[in-house]
């Protein structure tokens, strides 16, 4: 089984560290009504929350499961990943210094 031309050129620490990264935060995105539930939850039951939030527990476990194990979604985070690099690598500008927001007044 032959390697993707950009799979070869990821580090171990790209593939198992930073895209994992970008893969949690955007399930996190996208799971952001079971997250919801799960934080209103455990201000709600205080100490208890280990016994009354098991439901929004399992329900907000299920669904960032559910990213996680989807090639598809990998290989999305994985392109954005790519994407980011190459921009880093044009510029020398890492992703977070390119998304803050310019002063609007000088």
């Amino acid at each position: 089984m032959a390697l993707d031309p950009a799979e070869e050129h990821l580090r171990h620490v790209e593939k198992d560290v930073l895209i994992p990264k970008i893969m949690r935060e955007k399930a996190r995105e996208r799971c952001s009504e079971q997250v919801q539930d799960f934080t209103k939850c455990c201000k709600d039951s205080g100490i208890l929350m280990v016994v009354k939030c098991r439901k929004e527990n399992s329900t907000l476990k299920a669904c960032l499961t559910a990213h996680y194990t989807d090639p598809a979604f990998y290989e999305e985070c994985k392109m954005e990943y790519l994407q980011e690099r190459e921009e880093f690598r044009k510029t020398g500008v890492p992703a977070k210094k390119r998304l803050q927001k310019l002063p609007t007044s000088m």
